[in-house]
């Protein structure tokens, strides 16, 4: 893939949003222990279009097809590792995209402390890594504490969208969305057959599917009414 032109701070400034209490440095987070107000999608966008959240969106390829494809979308893309926030930011910058914001952070930080309950559409989350080693479990995404934070974002409807290249992390996921009350799973999706090299859902994707792995899809919706 080549690699986009290099911009300066001001031509990314209207694509990124500084949020400093929920920045990461390449060792350990920096948070504020002031509360900061929460994100105004209508101040950020300018519209009120609905919203979809992608976590982890390394090198930005989700966030460029969905946002080309509906305009009358915002996304909003949460990525920990800040080359990668660049470097999508760049490609979003180049093509001239309104209706994008990324944000270097702390996902989980992001999701309990600067979000609005019920203002999220949709939520994307495909390929975190799993963290396998005991030492790295402060890493691991998929807590329950940041599933319910997921939960309470979204509105009623709102959906997740997850997938996985691990059979084992797939089933963890699984059972920490179960156990929300609320949260109701829907059919997998069916698998698309891309066209082209660039008509995969991320480039992890991509890459995957050519080495012939096993890709474990999940859907849930938060519905209008927790079940009594």
């Amino acid at each position: 893939m080549r690699k986009p032109r290099r911009l300066s701070a001001e031509e990314l400034a209207p694509y990124q949003l500084e949020l400093p209490d929920a920045a990461a440095n390449h060792h350990h987070r920096l948070f504020s222990a002031e509360a900061q107000p929460p994100i105004d999608w209508r101040g950020i966008f300018g519209n009120d279009h609905p919203v979809e959240v992608e976590v982890g969106f390394g090198k930005g390829l989700y966030l460029l097809t969905r946002a080309m494809r509906d305009p009358l979308r915002n996304f909003f893309g949460i990525e920990i590792v800040r080359k990668y926030q660049l470097y999508a930011t760049t490609r979003i910058a180049v093509r001239q995209l309104k209706n994008v914001k990324t944000c270097w952070a702390d996902a989980k930080q992001v999701f309990a402390r600067r979000i609005l309950p019920a203002s999220v559409a949709a939520v994307h989350i495909y390929f975190p890594d799993p963290w396998w080693k005991k030492r790295h479990k402060k890493r691991l995404l998929f807590t329950p504490e940041f599933a319910q934070s997921v939960f309470t974002a979204l509105t009623a409807g709102g959906r997740l969208h997850f997938a996985t290249d691990v059979a084992d992390y797939f089933a963890w996921v699984s059972q920490t969305l179960a156990a929300i009350s609320g949260f109701e799973a829907l059919p997998p999706p069916p698998e698309h057959v891309p066209q082209h090299d660039m008509d995969y859902l991320t480039n992890f994707e991509r890459k995957f599917r050519r080495e012939g792995r096993i890709i474990y899809r999940a859907e849930y919706r938060k519905q209008s009414e927790a079940p009594m």
